[in-house]
């Protein structure tokens, strides 16, 4: 059975940010304690793995082929109405 994660912050990252707010710091230690909170976020997140990411990348490349190649076929088939439409008779003439 799957376990619900919920993204808490951890107990000790709480304590600093209520001790930091009791005591009201200057501007560039609330910058300071601003980063060190940023880094901390950051060395949890989770990256791909390289097959992962080339994973992805091909899948995004297939996705725009497929869309270009959808807009290519309905501008040919707008452009022959127009141009049959308006009396030209011949699309690139």
């Amino acid at each position: 059975m799957a376990r619900n994660v919920v993204d808490e912050p951890s107990e000790d990252l709480v304590a600093n940010a209520k001790r930091d707010r009791a005591e009201r710091r200057n501007p560039f230690a609330r910058i300071a304690l601003f980063i060190r909170q940023v880094l901390t976020e950051l060395s949890k997140v989770v990256r791909p793995t390289r097959r992962e990411l080339l994973s992805y990348t091909g899948v995004v490349i297939v996705f725009v082929v497929i869309m270009m190649a959808i807009i290519y076929g309905l501008d040919f088939v707008f452009a022959t109405v127009v141009a049959w439409v308006f009396g030209n008779g011949a699309l690139f003439g």
